[in-house]
């Protein structure tokens, strides 16, 4: 398969950012994107770090994580690193992003890697993006990173490209509010050499790697959705003269239930069909008498709160209608809220789950204007 034309690396000036620190007192945020490691992200932030340093900023690495790559490390150079903060867990001391020692120091700029990480248990936020959400709304401006797969809306979409389940995961709504978006692009064969050369994991890991995740099919699925998603964030960017998303009265909905995998499905891709569309959207849960919180059982009654919780983090609202009749219910609810485009599933299995094929059908023919988007949950 021939390798994708590679596009022109976005080569940033330190003025390009020091234009956006200058605009608010609240602190911006610059994610650099990649689809995998070893394409260069943190290379990338350091280079930038010395770039700022060398134009006056006050720039400090609050975390980094070098893997043990001999030439990123270098790169580190004379740059001030705020110490990580160690503490007791279970019988050995861990590591964590000192988020104290940073208010404390204040810098102008912060460098933070590993954006996705999972804290341990006890920590002030259960993830890393919410210290970074932090140091921002206390001024101090962010460069971080992260790779495609962590992106929230395209758990489903990874997974079923290339097999992986990824755990730690950022909502969309986290990238498409940065300022700056910017993709460190690499083709599947150069990353592939690279971790042959034992330039991303040690030479004996490589192999089992370049069978697994490392596979020229896996890279060239998730650099397409690295490239996507730039466009995406850029895409989001308020143009001269466009109207902001409250002046676009179309609205999109999302039908739910308490299944707590269809549910999860359905909303990411409502999330990502809003991205695209550049559409405010809404999940809508019609609750009949016997689906009340107090019939069905605690576990899926936790599992829809985490999916609300879920929608929201994807960036939409949540609407929970009391009707027995949920076709009705839910057309009324479109037509009194803009609502042009529907999301349902096709197939559900619960009795207390109400996003059936009537339901479908009912649209079909009793909802002239409101288009519908068909999700398959177990595609």
């Amino acid at each position: 398969m021939p390798a994708p034309i590679r596009p022109p690396i976005n080569r940033l000036k330190p003025e390009d950012f020091l234009r956006l620190i200058e605009k608010s007192r609240l602190g911006k945020l610059k994610i650099y994107l990649g689809h995998a490691a070893g394409v260069g992200k943190t290379f990338a932030m350091l280079e930038e770090a010395h770039r700022l340093k060398k134009a006056g900023v006050d720039v400090v690495i609050g975390w980094i994580e070098t893997h043990g790559r001999a030439e990123t490390e270098a790169l580190v150079g004379d740059l001030e690193i705020i110490p990580r903060k160690k503490i007791s867990h279970g019988n050995g001391t861990v590591e964590i992003l000192d988020t104290e020692a940073i208010f404390k120091r204040y810098p102008t700029v912060c460098i933070v890697d590993e954006l996705p990480f999972t804290n341990i248990a006890g920590s002030q936020h259960p993830k890393r993006y919410l210290d970074v959400h932090d140091l921002l709304l206390a001024g101090i401006n962010i460069i971080t990173a992260l790779n495609i797969q962590h992106l929230e809306s395209l758990h489903d979409t990874v997974l079923r490209a290339t097999g992986v389940d990824v755990r730690e995961r950022v909502p969309d709504r986290f990238v498409l509010e940065a300022d700056q978006v910017v993709n460190i692009d690499l083709t599947a064969e150069e990353l592939r050499e690279r971790l042959r050369l034992g330039k991303i994991y040690p030479k004996d890991c490589a192999a089992a790697a370049l069978e697994n995740f490392f596979t020229e099919n896996n890279l060239n699925e998730l650099r397409e959705l690295a490239l996507r998603e730039t466009a995406n964030a850029l895409d989001q960017r308020p143009r001269l003269g466009a109207k902001s998303p409250t002046e676009v009265s179309e609205k999109i909905a999302v039908c739910i239930s308490t299944n707590p995998v269809t549910t999860a499905k359905l909303l990411r891709a409502a999330s990502r069909l809003a991205g695209r569309l550049n559409r405010e959207w809404m999940a809508v849960y019609v609750r009949r008498k016997k689906e009340d919180p107090m019939r069905i059982p605690s576990d899926l009654q936790r599992k829809f709160i985490q999916n609300v919780q879920l929608a929201t983090e994807l960036g939409g609202s949540v609407t929970v209608l009391e009707n027995e009749n949920v076709c009705e219910a839910l057309l009324k609810y479109c037509r009194e809220n803009d609502v042009n485009l529907v999301v349902l599933g096709t197939s559900e299995r619960r009795w207390w789950q109400f996003t059936r094929p009537n339901v479908i059908e009912f649209f079909m023919h009793h909802a002239p204007g409101i288009d519908l988007h068909i999700v398959d949950p177990n595609g």
